[in-house]
């Protein structure tokens, strides 16, 4: 029996050459609808029109043709399947092995801008999307061609394949043709969008709708909440508190990406996990600490600005144990997240019944990928998390003096931290502690400031990171005077030589990290 190749294209470019080849080179049969059927005719090949391989008419002035068994089995059907066999037996299905499908020129068709309602909804294709995803489905023994520019190539390998493309291709295939069924969905979805003022930007359609929250930034602004059940944020299980906000989630993400700068599991601390906390406000870190149990951590973070942590965001790397939900329970916070509870420090926070208790796995947090999203008028750019490991033998000693292997211990630690600090940014740390944090401001002197400030006497003999270079030297003449003893930033200014100057004359000293960490 002749194998069959089914043809219904809106785009007639190229049809003929392929249509011809598959029919007389390679002997398939040829089966198609409509305007596609006619072509082939009026030129002279073979063809069995749909309605006279399924014994069904078309119906409903177009709209319902290739919409049956006949189509849909003999696309889905795998091969040397016992079952699939004998369903197609049973039913006289024959297996249709190349699928050639575009779709209704619905952009075209919309391209006018004095387009009709009617006429757009028209050119929405149903039976053609359906035929291109079952056929990109079962690409394991079907090919699916949804662009003239594919022919040639899949002729050439048809070819060379005795007339069966290898699995490479049609998995090539498959996925462009996903593709162009997935772009064909948006751009109606836009164009309705827009026809009917939707508020919803036409993008997010295509992402899942996981909640819409009470209200955005502020209470006059509208939040919905997208994205994947089962990833990330949204496989995150609440334990207690009240429905999470706008700002809980954002604070949430940054808490969460730093806290797993040191690690982050459920199995409790492990070697190369080291007990970490980290208290956010308003996105950024306020308290930032590690130790040898999580109790002590948090002690240490609340303890670097326990001014800034009232109505903080606590993140917490390893299973929070009775202790630690003690020192918890002690403070007004927003919410905690953590890989997991014991069920004694549940009881214990369930005394404080609007804080927001989080249980984030580490595998859900894997699952989510490293794609960092970020929106823009009219659409969003997405780029690499900044979650590489620090790799010290890329850093260069720039000065005179030396660090110290704790100076170098701390300055591991305050490099970890500043990446996740708006910028420009300015940590000072010491024995593995937050100390001061200058975020945001206009110029790195005022960061610095902020910092060095909140540090106050605990700055002398301690570390100073920069998220990036120093223009000038004054950060490290007003670092001097607060008793800094070593510096780590990303150098490259034409003015280094004036830092590295003033290092030297001031006894600090100063590593280059040879990488930026901007973080808008």
């Amino acid at each position: 029996m002749n194998r069959i190749a089914l043809l219904s294209v809106s785009n007639k470019q190229g049809l003929l050459p392929l249509a011809k080849t598959l029919l007389e080179d390679h002997g398939f049969k040829l089966v198609s609808s409509g305007g596609t059927a006619k072509v082939l005719e009026e030129n002279g090949l073979s063809v069995t029109r749909v309605a006279d391989h399924t014994g069904a008419p078309e119906i409903l002035g177009g709209r319902v043709k290739t919409l049956h068994p006949f189509v849909h089995g003999g696309i889905l059907a795998k091969r040397n399947d016992s079952s699939h066999d004998l369903d197609l037996q049973q039913q006289g299905i024959t297996h249709i092995d190349v699928v050639v499908v575009n779709l209704y020129p619905f952009r075209e068709t919309i391209s006018n801008p004095a387009v009709k309602w009617d006429e757009a909804i028209e050119n929405i294709d149903i039976g053609g999307p359906a035929m291109i995803r079952a056929a990109a489905k079962n690409h394991s023994h079907v090919s699916i061609l949804t662009r003239p520019d594919q022919y040639a190539s899949f002729l050439e390998a048809l070819e060379e394949g005795k007339g069966y493309p290898p699995e490479e291709m049609r998995r090539t295939l498959a996925l462009e043709a996903f593709e162009h069924t997935a772009s064909y969905d948006i751009a109606i979805s836009k164009w309705i969008s827009e026809q009917t003022n939707a508020k919803e930007a036409p993008w997010l359609q295509t992402v899942p709708h996981k909640q819409t929250l009470r209200y955005g930034e502020n209470p006059h602004q509208l939040a919905t909440w997208y994205g994947s059940k089962d990833k990330g944020w949204g496989s995150a299980k609440q334990i207690q508190g009240k429905e999470l906000s706008t700002n809980n989630l954002l604070d949430l993400e940054a808490a969460l990406c730093t806290v797993r700068e040191f690690g982050y599991g459920s199995e409790g601390p492990k070697p190369s996990l080291k007990p970490a906390a980290v208290v956010i406000k308003h996105t950024n870190p306020c308290g930032v600490a590690i130790a040898n149990s999580i109790n002590r951590a948090l002690k240490r973070a609340l303890d670097a600005d326990r001014i800034s942590a009232f109505g903080g965001i606590v993140a917490l790397n390893t299973p929070v144990n009775v202790e630690t939900a003690n020192e918890l329970r002690s403070l007004f916070l927003e919410c905690v997240v953590a890989p997991k509870y014991d069920p004694a420090a549940i009881k214990i926070l369930a005394t404080k019944e609007n804080l927001r208790i989080l249980e984030l796995s580490p595998l859900d947090l894997d699952q989510s990928g490293r794609d960092n999203v970020r929106s823009i008028l009219g659409g969003f750019v997405v780029q690499e998390q900044d979650d590489q490991s620090i790799d010290e033998s890329q850093w260069k000693l720039a000065t005179k003096k030396t660090p110290s292997s704790e100076e170098l211990k701390d300055l591991s630690f305050a490099w970890s931290l500043v990446r996740h600090v708006r910028s420009n940014a300015i940590v000072v740390a010491s024995a593995e502690q937050s100390l001061g944090i200058g975020a945001g401001q206009m110029n790195r002197i005022g960061s610095a400031k902020i910092a060095l400030e909140a540090a106050g006497e605990k700055a002398k003999g301690a570390v100073l990171a920069s998220d990036g270079f120093f223009p000038f030297g004054d950060t490290v003449q007003l670092a001097a005077e607060y008793g800094i003893s070593a510096i780590i930033q990303p150098g490259g200014s034409i003015r280094d030589t004036d830092s590295i100057k003033a290092c030297d004359e001031l006894g600090i000293a100063m590593m280059f990290s040879n990488k930026r960490h901007f973080l808008h």
